[in-house]
């Protein structure tokens, strides 16, 4: 046997933690991005960002369960991987072949200069930002793109661990 599937095989906890672990990294980056770059999330950013939430939230809560409730939270977590994955792809999709006319929102300050406070908070989580915009790359990947791996190496990981437990 390889050494990850040993890995696996012996500490489905600590690959939950470290899942855990990884969404939380991620999330801080892309606070990092927004507050310290400067860039505003698209409404897709912001689903992503609560499907990494939801991610980091079921991964540390499985790492305490039981042998049963892992295997169900690590069901939902793969599914939840998954959600983020077909978000992020349809983002990256119309970031290689963007719409002629698309909205996303409006920006910040429009939104709080326009409606009132009690209308426009719901609105600053729907992201502000145009979805087709490639702000920032890394090794020639857009933050979609980066997103969309993270998400498939986590549902590709739920999918060894569940796969591992039964064998």
């Amino acid at each position: 046997m390889t050494p990850a599937i040993d890995f696996l095989d012996q500490h489905p906890r600590r690959a939950l933690t470290l899942v855990a672990a990884a969404c939380v990294g991620l999330l801080a980056f892309g606070m990092y991005l927004q507050h310290v770059v400067g860039l505003e999330p698209c409404p897709m950013c912001i689903v992503q960002r609560y499907a990494l939430i939801l991610v980091a939230i079921v991964a540390a809560v499985g790492a305490s369960m039981s042998n049963r409730g892992r295997q169900v939270a690590v069901g939902l977590m793969g599914l939840l991987a998954l959600g983020g994955a077909f978000v992020a792809a349809r983002q990256s999709f119309l970031q290689w072949y963007p719409a002629e006319v698309l909205s996303c929102g409006r920006d910040f300050y429009g939104m709080i200069e326009s409606f009132p406070l009690k209308r426009a908070i719901p609105m600053i989580f729907k992201g502000s930002g145009d979805c087709s915009a490639i702000d920032w790359t890394f090794l020639g990947l857009s933050i979609a793109n980066w997103s969309f791996l993270c998400f498939a190496g986590i549902a590709a990981l739920a999918v060894a661990l569940l796969v591992r437990r039964r064998a």
